[in-house]
């Protein structure tokens, strides 16, 4: 469904759904990402999917449908052709008793598609217009889930199959065998169901398939232990490794395209006692760069990241442990900054974004390539700005302080709990308290949540054991500690974050006329819904803390101070901790405070 900027316009005026100071904020928006209005204003919380394609069924007189995927009947669905359907984006949902047959379309409007249903189907047609994300739901009924496709290219043997290894014949290997399609089919659904990993791991009877999906961990399928061998070099000459070596781990990559996204696969292969266990790790290369505000940035955070990003020299650091989501803010970051005139050199291990124009390096030990000698090569390649995947040791960072003090932006990584406790590092490492305090311009510390699902999650008031544990976590007890969560949550209402229905606009108005407690929070639905696969929580968010090289941090640097210092110069200097900042987030709907909590480690 593409509807027009000036059509979106009109249809959130009537429904009162923005401002006008908003309309322009949007258009700038949309003048800076180059993306359409319609996709601005629902990344941006101001209507979600659903209502804007029920106001636009409205406007051009075509019923709105929300389809429930799974209640398609499979014979009708089936009446249009799976490559007919993808390719107009239409699902055959229904027929009546006299003959009519019901269709859901994206975009009603494509003529050329609505003439081409006609040819194939009649001219007794009844169009619907459903949003994006059901027609795409709808479409995957084509197919069915992971394991009846597995049935299907395994033959009955292996599918009842429990006993160990066979070895691998030649015919196993081939592109069209049934362990290629297997593997061709553990790749497609992860990649569908929004996995960032897959693991391939044998047990005594069987191997296990899992997905990491939004950062959990959830198993997918059991595969007969027959074929293990099979698999594993399947995906060892996919990724250019050694078939014949099972004794050492094995790194490699390789692409594949689904649909129109092109995805790189890092692989890594690892011997444990019941044979090989791989790891895929999924890319998506046909994604472009997130801005910082799609990350979760906002506020004093923003303006501080903002500020440090754009000095002509210096050094910034991102810390967090793995899988928290630091690769992703430097790509953003650096593809931000990525201009014609700029060099921009990295050296990373490994390279896992491709950044256009840049000059990326892998990091390979066994060739003399480490961290410290591959800086101090890029310091020779003229550069602008420098990424290090992570300093891991004294000679990296006085490398990377050094870059910073002779006019080079430095942008690094380092595995500390929070943005305060990554200074004294730097001083554990050997740096001189004045060069932290002369060169640091900022230090980001992150994590990432799970997000809530915003077509099913729902608005609760809690009890007073969970008002308890929240005083207890966040210090709401504090009269001083509300006024500031009050301040933020206005702060967050007009800098766009969360505000996805009038709903939680009354959240926040309730929240301001209270001083000492939090009337309301949300959560994610019981049964979840087809959108979110009834899991509750759809895509991750990230919570940050940005501390900024205030005057006061400088001295407490320079004096040797603990990070607990540092910590409370920078707070009192407007610095938004990771907890509050996923707490505010909690209180506008995007996430919940369990959530908060599971990847917070708050005393």
């Amino acid at each position: 469904m593409r509807i027009s900027d000036s059509l979106v316009e009109q249809l959130l005026r009537d429904a009162e759904k923005v401002t006008e100071e908003q309309l322009v904020s949007l258009r700038e928006q949309v003048k800076t990402e180059k993306k359409p209005l319609q996709d601005v204003v629902v990344r941006n919380g101001i209507i979600n999917e659903k209502d804007l394609t029920k106001l636009y069924s409205e406007e051009i007189d075509i019923p709105f449908i929300e389809l429930n995927a799974k209640e398609v009947p499979r014979e009708v669905l089936r009446l249009i052709p799976e490559r007919i359907a993808r390719q107009y984006k239409v699902i055959l949902f229904g027929v009546d008793d006299d003959g009519t047959k019901l269709l859901a379309m994206e975009d009603p409007d494509d003529v050329q598609a609505l003439n081409f249903l006609q040819k194939q189907l009649g001219t007794n047609l009844r169009v619907h217009v459903a949003p994006a994300s059901n027609i795409t739901t709808g479409l995957d009924q084509y197919r069915g889930n992971v394991s009846s496709e597995l049935t299907k290219v395994l033959t009955p043997e292996d599918a009842d199959a429990e006993e160990e290894d066979e070895p691998v014949d030649e015919s196993d290997l081939a592109e069209d065998s049934p362990i290629a399609q297997t593997v061709n089919l553990i790749i497609e659904y992860a990649i569908k169901s929004g996995a960032s990993d897959i693991h391939l791991e044998p047990r005594e009877g069987n191997v296990a398939v899992r997905y990491r999906i939004d950062g959990i961990l959830k198993e997918a399928n059991k595969l007969p232990k027959k074929v293990h061998s099979a698999l594993v070099s399947r995906i060892k000459i996919l990724s250019n490794l050694k078939i014949d070596e099972r004794r050492v781990p094995q790194d490699g990559r390789f692409k594949i395209q689904i649909g129109s996204g092109v995805f790189a696969l890092r692989v890594s292969t690892l011997p444990i006692t019941e044979g090989e266990k791989v790891v895929m790790r999924i890319l998506n290369e046909s994604s472009k760069a997130a801005t910082l505000e799609e990350l979760g940035y906002w506020g004093k955070s923003l303006e501080t990241i903002n500020q440090a990003i754009v000095q002509p020299h210096g050094m910034i650091l991102v810390t967090g442990p793995t899988g928290s989501g630091k690769s992703t803010s430097l790509f953003s970051t650096l593809s931000l900054l990525n201009r014609p005139s700029v060099n921009i050199s990295t050296i990373e291990d490994p390279v896992e974004y491709k950044i256009p124009g840049a000059n990326q390096t892998q990091v390979n030990p066994k060739a003399g390539m480490t961290f410290a000698a591959g800086l101090r090569a890029l310091l020779r390649q003229d550069p602008n700005i420098i990424m290090v995947g992570e300093i891991r040791d004294t000679e990296t960072a006085g490398l990377g302080v050094q870059a910073a003090l002779t006019g080079h932006l430095v942008f690094a990584t380092l595995h500390t709990n929070n943005a305060a406790t990554c200074l004294p590092r730097l001083l554990d490492m050997g740096i001189e308290p004045f060069l932290i305090a002369s060169t640091v311009r900022a230090v980001v510390g992150q994590r990432l949540v799970r997000r809530l699902c915003v077509d099913c999650r729902e608005q609760y008031k809690p009890n007073d054991v969970e008002l308890k544990e929240i005083a207890r976590t966040f210090h709401t007890d504090d009269k001083a500690v509300m006024s500031r969560v009050h301040d933020l949550e206005a702060e967050a209402l007009d800098g766009g974050i969360g505000k996805s229905n009038a709903k939680t606009k009354t959240n926040a108005n309730e929240l301001a006329t209270s001083s000492d407690t939090i009337l309301s929070l949300w959560k994610p639905a019981e049964k979840g819904c087809d959108s979110c696969n009834h899991s509750g929580y759809k895509g991750r968010v990230g919570i940050y803390e940005v501390l900024g090289n205030s005057t006061s941090v400088q001295k407490s640097i320079v004096s040797n101070a603990t990070s607990e210092v540092i910590q409370n110069d920078a707070i009192n200097d407007g610095m938004v901790t990771m907890q509050m900042d996923g707490f505010i987030k909690a209180l506008r709907g995007q996430t919940s405070v369990e959530e908060i909590l599971r990847v917070t480690s708050v005393d």
